[in-house]
């Protein structure tokens, strides 16, 4: 028997059984993690060949780049804002708001208008394209 008695260090490193350890570490990792992931149950609404035929109000709020408000195309403020639309609610349960924020408005600005639809627990969207278009 002969044993190799040369003391020079290995040049070399063998990676293979550490790429063979994380591969397998991986897949525990992916087959731990889908198991308990638990999906969300979401009811989405059905479509309906029927159109609709209840006519509800809609007023259009446009948030202006200096913070100003206009409702359908008039400057208002907050406290107005807030009157009239609860006497459109007053009118119409069903009216809806449509909150358009210009790109260079501060969002502070948008979010005071949309807790204010919240608080009066209106029907409000966010408009993403241009409006009458």
């Amino acid at each position: 028997m002969q044993v190799n008695q040369d003391a020079k260090p290995y040049d070399s490193i063998n990676v293979t059984p550490m790429l063979d350890l994380a591969y397998v570490l991986l897949v525990v990792f992916i087959l731990m993690t889908t198991a308990s992931v638990q999906g969300l149950s979401i009811t989405m609404p059905k479509p309906s060949n029927k159109p609709s035929t209840e006519k509800h109000e809609l007023k259009i709020v446009q948030v202006m780049p200096d913070g100003g408000v206009l409702l359908n195309g008039v400057g208002v403020s907050l406290a107005e804002l807030e009157a009239q639309l609860n006497a459109a609610k007053a009118r119409d349960a069903g009216m809806s708001v449509a909150i358009k924020g210009d790109a260079r408005t501060q969002y502070a600005s948008v979010v005071a208008v949309i807790d204010l639809c919240n608080r009066l627990q209106v029907n409000m969207g966010l408009v993403t394209s241009r409006i009458g278009t």
